[in-house]
């Protein structure tokens, strides 16, 4: 069955106008084009399988470190006389998501425009509301490394350190925090591991945000 198409947002128009341009002048260098994309239910089962060994991985070095034996101030402090779950450490979990998924995406702007000519000028933030999906994409093309690095690095860096934080402090609202943050990043693992797919034969290859789809645009010029 086709998937029901998306509106696109007006960031998404500007962007796609910019992208149509890129597109004529790599084309006129002498550039091929090849979409590494896939449709909204491709990527959302792809984003939540490939982190799961990550998310496995986590969760066992928490509890290697943290015996369940030695949890019970964690799962209480959440937890009323009554049964009912504590309003206020809700309210700080879900606050906690939400600072965690802006920082998410602002490393990815940070690395990727270290990277970009024009730097900073060339990453831009937004919110799919539709999908109440925050993102952050750079408008200009960067070779295979520096793009994979920009989107890894949020994983590596919030993962890595929530994963070591929770593990010493036993904190097992950290632990949840950490894991949904490694889910949070299966969109960005599903995107690298269809670029590291991607090998052709040889030529120089540089890689673009597609400005609404899921995933990037390979721009490929063989070598002479």
């Amino acid at each position: 069955m086709k998937e029901k198409e998306r509106k696109l947002t007006g960031k998404e128009l500007e962007r796609k106008e910019h992208f149509q341009k890129i597109c004529e002048k790599m084309e006129a260098d002498g550039y091929e084009r090849k979409d590494l994309t896939a449709g909204v239910v491709e990527a959302n089962v792809a984003a939540l399988v490939f982190p799961l060994p990550f998310v496995i991985l986590a969760g066992v070095i928490f509890f290697a470190v943290n015996p369940f034996g030695n949890l019970a101030d964690s799962f209480s402090v959440g937890i009323e006389n009554d049964g009912g779950l504590d309003v206020l450490l809700v309210a700080v979990y879900a606050v906690s998501l939400i600072i965690l998924f802006i920082l998410h995406e602002a490393i990815h702007g940070i690395t990727w425009g270290i990277f970009a000519k024009n730097h900073f000028r060339s990453i831009s933030f937004g919110v799919i509301w539709e999908m109440l999906t925050p993102y952050c994409t750079c408008a200009e093309p960067l070779k295979k490394w520096q793009y994979i690095l920009g989107g890894a690095m949020p994983t590596i860096v919030l993962g890595v350190g929530m994963t070591a934080l929770s593990a010493v402090t036993g904190n097992f609202m950290i632990m949840l925090l950490n894991e949904v943050m490694i889910f949070g990043g299966g969109g960005d693992l599903f995107i690298i591991i269809k670029m590291l797919r991607y090998r052709p034969e040889d030529g120089d290859v540089v890689y673009y945000d597609h400005p609404y789809e899921c995933g990037v645009v390979a721009f490929t010029k063989a070598l002479k």
